[in-house]
């Protein structure tokens, strides 16, 4: 079973986002803040880890700089409110952006994608 870690500080977004992907076949493991994204993601074994931008204690952008740093080569999907160009999010080491609000198929889709040969 494929593993997500949701990392967002907006309880009602990140809990319907654990309920779908549940329904979807995976397991989730959701955090509020950038530290413990951080904590969780180097002691876990995740597939993929969606990643919101605004994030209280270490925002996303500190987040995915310090995984890749550490070697952390998990995909990560970034969701932002706001539109930040695709190819700076590519650069930081994003491995995709889907901008919110985004439909969760949509989502999945990506998702898969990433996790999928």
């Amino acid at each position: 079973m494929a593993r997500i870690l949701i990392v967002d500080d907006e309880h009602q977004i990140s809990s319907r986002l654990e309920t779908f992907f549940q329904r979807s076949g995976f397991e989730t493991t959701i955090v509020s803040n950038g530290e413990q994204a951080l904590q969780i993601a180097q002691t876990g074994d995740y597939d993929v880890i969606l990643l919101d931008l605004k994030l209280p204690l270490k925002d996303g952008w500190t987040v995915l700089r310090e995984l890749r740093e550490q070697g952390n080569q998990t995909p990560v999907i970034v969701m932002t409110a706001s539109f930040i160009a695709p190819e700076e999010l590519l650069k930081m080491g994003a491995n995709d952006c889907v901008e919110k609000p985004f439909k969760f198929r949509d989502l999945l889709t990506t998702v898969r994608k990433q996790i999928e040969p």
